[in-house]
């Protein structure tokens, strides 16, 4: 049965800030379905791994923790047996929508669990069959870097950035979402890999999983909408300046840059503990430091050896420069147009009972392109629409799972955005870059304020 509280929590004085609550503010709590759980005896017995439980401190984790098992009934039994505490202030947390209360997607899961995993998901087979792909993946990489180091140039550098996008686009994105492998350790590892090739593994899991997965396309919310402007406007919600009408041309000199506003932002998040869409509640001392490990060892290995090995900093410099160029264009090309193009932005046209299913949500605002083969390349980034169902599923498994999804939306009068392949899928991003560059600023249906934490705080 449920636990009490831990004790000395009932004698503090509260008051209605659970983030600054002396009773709280010291407890890793999350809150599930309007009940607040505290997390510390689950902490090291997490089969993910604490490093992806932490993730639901500090905020309503019922989107996270409902779209990232794919036996619902199985880790909410875990869950219901954490102690529950009393008197907490559930009404100041903002909460999510709730994937379980879709009847699209239990459909769609039930199906998933049924057709792809038929009585294996219970062993973890949804988080395995990558293995081959990073393998290669990976090698591709150490090839990249042995020729880069060995003659650095523009053009090897470009080769290179083109194995650290390939990493960006699967291994470090599968791993960081639990999605490599069954085991927890390979997946840290694989996620790790994203501070190698310039990210911040940690920076991402809040950015990307947090923010974005759970509030796809909400202007208010999903970082991956703002955290360009004002150079780019994504969305008609935001301000609109005079230079955005000519955004569909100058974004191809902007995209290159990109990497850059990562490494900005991951030490943005290492100084005030906040990415522009999530607030860092559960991050570790250890996790904070990863990011200037990662910098550390990232600019080591792009600037650092080369120059130690060859001298001659400004060759180095610009084949860096190559690195950075091609990665960047190649993580914008795939990232970017699954969620920027018309029928992904329909947001504001959606019905109230559209708004209030994640599982019809997260089809609206998501597009695919190609199959089997951008599956490979992309980490299944192609098949947006299944990523986003989920997330915790190596991407192996998403060509199959398309095909469920695609009927049962059929059955449910869902529009399926699918495009045959990447350019026809760019032509549409490069139009809606021009249109929205252009279309007047259009009002939100969401009221959106920052609390004491620093949490946006969403109303419909």
């Amino acid at each position: 049965g449920r636990k009490p509280a831990a004790s000395g929590l009932q004698t503090a004085e509260r008051t209605r800030d659970p983030w600054n609550d002396a009773a709280w503010k010291d407890v890793p709590w999350t809150v599930y379905r309007g009940q607040a759980y505290d997390l510390r005896p689950f902490m090291k017995r997490h089969p993910g791994g604490s490093w992806l439980l932490t993730l639901a401190i500090g905020r309503d984790c019922t989107a996270l923790f409902e779209s990232t098992h794919l036996r619902p009934e199985v880790a909410v039994a875990h869950l219901q047996r954490l102690p529950v505490l009393e008197e907490f202030p559930v009404d100041q947390v903002p909460a999510t929508l709730r994937p379980n209360d879709s009847k699209l997607y239990n459909r769609i899961r039930e199906r998933v669990r049924k057709e792809v995993f038929p009585g294996n998901e219970a062993g973890g087979k949804h988080r395995t069959g990558s293995e081959a792909a990073a393998v290669s993946i990976i090698g591709f990489a150490v090839f990249a870097y042995t020729v880069y180091l060995s003659n650095p140039s523009f053009l090897t550098g470009g080769m290179l950035g083109l194995a650290g996008a390939w990493i960006g686009l699967t291994v470090q994105h599968c791993g960081n979402h639990g999605a490599m492998s069954r085991h927890a350790p390979v997946n840290l590892f694989m996620g790790l890999l994203s501070d190698l090739v310039g990210g911040s593994s940690m920076a991402w899991r809040y950015h990307h999983q947090v923010s974005h997965h759970i509030h796809c396309n909400d202007a208010t919310i999903d970082e991956d909408v703002h955290s360009a402007f004002p150079i780019l406007r994504f969305d008609a919600q935001l301000p609109r300046h005079w230079y955005h009408k000519y955004q569909h041309f100058y974004m191809w000199f902007v995209f290159p840059l990109m990497t850059m506003t990562f490494h900005a932002g991951d030490l943005g998040l290492f100084f005030s503990g906040e990415t522009k869409g999530a607030v860092a509640h559960g991050a570790r001392t250890w996790e904070r430091f990863s990011i200037l490990l990662g910098k550390f060892l990232h600019f080591g290995l792009l600037l650092g050896l080369p120059t130690a090995f060859h001298g001659n900093f400004p060759n180095v410099l610009l084949s860096a420069a190559g690195y950075l160029a091609v990665q960047s264009i190649v993580l914008a090309s795939t990232f970017a147009v699954s969620h920027n193009v018309n029928e992904a932005k329909e947001w504001p046209n959606f019905s109230k009972e559209q708004k209030q299913d994640w599982g019809i949500q997260q089809v609206l605002t998501s597009a695919n392109w190609g199959g089997v083969i951008g599956n490979f390349f992309t980490g299944g980034l192609n098949l947006q629409i299944e990523h986003h169902l989920f997330p915790a599923v190596s991407f192996v498994h998403y060509p199959a799972i398309a095909k469920i999804v695609k009927e049962e939306c059929e059955l449910a009068g869902v529009p399926y955005g699918y495009y045959a392949t990447l350019p026809e899928i760019l032509g549409r991003f490069v139009e809606f870059m021009k249109e929205v560059g252009s279309a007047p600023e259009s009002s939100s249906d969401f009221l959106v304020s920052k609390d004491g934490s620093g949490n946006l705080r969403t109303i419909v």
